[in-house]
């Protein structure tokens, strides 16, 4: 390892959660003369906004956000910029000026780039800073316990990459998303709690939790909705459900187990078709007191697409018009070339389009792709 690299692994776990970038700069300017800049992509995945003051970039042509969309370095006249990503989840882009010269001093900034995300993420349960400057403008207090409730906006391994957005960003309410990853298998759960505002979001916190709690307990897919299901009956006796989508794929053989309990949409795309992917419906967590859940299987292949929305998205509607299964199909079919966070972020910016402003009802979409890991 360098010497510079050294002093920049240093300074990064040296400073203050609330510091890093800071650390981070002074030590850069000093072993390589360059200033840095941290960019933070928003909430709504609209903008690219400087952790000190400065405007935001919102223009999709511009240097920062093709670095933050291709994941790559790009160089514009004397500025560089490198994608600030932590497996896969996408925090933002570094800006640096001068532009490196050399390849060596190139791949060290990018290296740099992907420790400060890991950095980053270690911080973030100790600073409010970062979350505070990702934002274009204050979340309601139900969009606040949501977006806290994630475990994160992406990732990608070498046997999947997943994403995951919701709508509308700074006022969701109960639609939401988890998933984790275990012993080769992928867990996905993706959940529609129903009511207004805060109470939506406590009641899928409440959901989201009793998952985990089973899941982490080495509990089999049907019990951990069904021990999730008697969570939400407990407290609310029937009167509020939790529409919920359970998958549990394993990454070597492809083989998904699925629970749909009121689930959201979920869309496969194959060599180049969307073909609906339907499930026996079975209860919504919390309907009943007593509910039995049992999975259903189907295969996925390698280079295969699912894609999961909640009726937010296929009902959206303006005027007489509706958003619809048909509009579904054409927009998945052709996200075909795109990351997964690219395709949710691209769909939901199509839904404000068409209803031409904020969502009103809330609306979740989840993209999941299977790579070379998983056999054919």
């Amino acid at each position: 390892m360098s010497d510079r690299m050294t002093a920049v692994r240093r300074a990064l776990t040296d400073a203050p959660a609330d510091r890093i970038v800071e650390y981070l700069a002074e030590v850069i300017a000093r072993k390589y003369s360059i200033d840095i800049e941290l960019l933070l992509v928003d909430y709504r995945l609209a903008a690219l906004l400087p952790l000190t003051d400065g405007p935001p970039v919102s223009s999709p042509g511009e240097p920062a956000w093709r670095s933050f969309d291709h994941q790559s370095e790009v160089t514009a006249g004397e500025v560089g910029y490198f994608p600030v990503t932590g497996r896969g989840e996408r925090i933002g882009v570094l800006r640096c000026s001068p532009a490196a010269g050399s390849a060596d001093t190139r791949g060290e900034l990018a290296e740099i780039a992907t420790l400060l995300a890991h950095e980053l993420q270690a911080a973030a349960a100790g600073t409010d800073r970062y979350a505070s400057a990702a934002r274009l403008n204050r979340l309601t207090l139900a969009a606040e316990m949501q977006w806290a409730l994630l475990p994160g906006r992406s990732r990608i391994r070498p046997s999947f990459s997943l994403a995951g957005q919701l709508e509308p960003s700074y006022a969701v309410r109960g639609d939401s998303f988890d998933w984790a990853e275990q012993d080769g298998r992928l867990y996905l759960n993706v959940l529609n709690g129903h009511g207004e505002g805060t109470s939506a979001a406590l009641l899928t916190s409440l959901a989201t939790y009793a998952l985990r709690n089973a899941r982490r307990a080495g509990l089999p897919l049907a019990d951990q909705a069904s021990l999730a299901d008697q969570a939400v009956f407990a407290q609310h006796r029937g009167d509020r459900h939790v529409e919920t989508l359970l998958l549990e794929l394993d990454l070597n053989s492809g083989e998904m187990q699925a629970i749909d309990a009121g689930s959201p949409r979920m869309m496969l795309l194959r060599d180049g078709e969307v073909v609906d992917r339907p499930l026996e419906a079975q209860f919504p967590l919390g309907m009943f007191e007593s509910s039995e859940y049992a999975p259903q299987s189907f295969s996925l292949r390698t280079g295969d697409r699912l894609f999961i929305v909640s009726d937010g998205v296929f009902d959206a509607a303006t005027g007489s018009s509706r958003y619809g299964e048909a509009a579904l199909h054409r927009f998945v079919r052709r996200t075909g070339s795109l990351a997964p966070l690219q395709a949710v972020r691209t769909m939901l910016g199509d839904l404000r389009a068409f209803v031409g402003g904020d969502l009103e009802d809330d609306a979740v979409a989840v993209c999941l792709d299977t790579t070379a890991a998983a056999q054919d």
